[in-house]
């Protein structure tokens, strides 16, 4: 489905007439292989500010490469990933250093584990772990740490008073809100979010997506969003990409997919979900 498009340098990209359209990350002819096997490939898309992008798909389709790729946590065999700093300077994430794109993921972009063990120091207290990242950004002053870390906590609705508790001690749903809390203080502009709600049980799953709908709406958030659930992705993503074998097949608004889905293997994932 994806046209080829050729390599730019950064600057040019962002120099060109698309740019009026203040793009805030722009992916390009990106491919990752893993010895004869395609992780994925030649995947092509702009995000913008606000805007909830899902990526769909069968497990082994693809989609988490990608997200590891987008994120900045593994590297591609080819492809550019262009990102536009909250200072306005265009960056190559993949010629950055290491530690840059560390730093990116601990300041201007969050990651919402599928897991909430993997994005959480289980055995550090709840308010340790969500001002962490303000730590990162040289944050130093313990009452302002601790009344953020009260302030966040109470807008994921975990009690404050459970500030000096551990993690573990949590529920799965607090746990996975705790998480966010964790990622949100920092005010990133980028989440990138992993099956956030596979996890737990259905209402549960509907309070803490009630809650990510509420945080993009009142904080502007971009949120690139892997789910194998349709009916989180309808609830959730602004626009869709549909992947198989390593390939978007299909991409467009998640109402026009999802409602009148024109790949074959689109079809099947939708009359998949509706017969059962």
């Amino acid at each position: 489905m994806n046209t080829h498009v050729d390599s730019v340098s950064p600057q040019a990209a962002w120099n060109s007439t698309e740019t009026e359209t203040q793009a805030l990350l722009r992916v390009r002819g990106l491919t990752k292989l893993y010895g004869p096997n395609q992780g994925c490939q030649n995947v092509n898309f702009d995000l913008y500010p606000g805007e909830v992008l899902g990526i769909v798909g069968e497990s082994g389709s693809g989609k988490s490469t990608l997200l590891s790729l987008l994120s900045g946590r593994i590297l591609p065999n080819d492809g550019e990933l262009i990102y536009i700093h909250g200072n306005g300077e265009p960056v190559d994430v993949y010629d950055c250093s290491e530690a840059a794109r560390r730093q990116l993921l601990r300041t201007e972009w969050g990651f919402v584990e599928q897991h909430a063990r993997d994005g959480l120091r289980m055995n550090v207290s709840a308010g340790a772990n969500v001002s962490e990242r303000l730590m990162a950004q040289g944050v130093r002053h313990y009452g302002f740490l601790h009344e953020s870390a009260k302030e966040w906590m109470t807008q994921v609705e975990i009690d404050a008073a459970r500030i000096n508790d551990l993690p573990r001690t949590f529920s799965g749903g607090m746990q996975q809100r705790l998480q966010i809390a964790r990622n949100l203080i920092s005010k990133p502009r980028l989440v990138f979010m992993d099956e956030p709600t596979s996890s737990l049980d259905v209402s549960v799953q509907a309070k803490l997506l009630d809650l990510i709908r509420s945080l993009v709406r009142q904080y502007n958030l971009s949120i690139i969003l892997v789910t194998h659930d349709l009916a989180v992705a309808r609830l959730l993503a602004d626009r869709l990409l549909v992947m198989q074998k390593s390939r978007v097949v299909e991409s467009g608004l998640t109402d026009q997919i999802l409602d009148d889905p024109q790949h074959p293997y689109t079809q099947l994932l939708v009359s998949s979900i509706l017969q059962a």
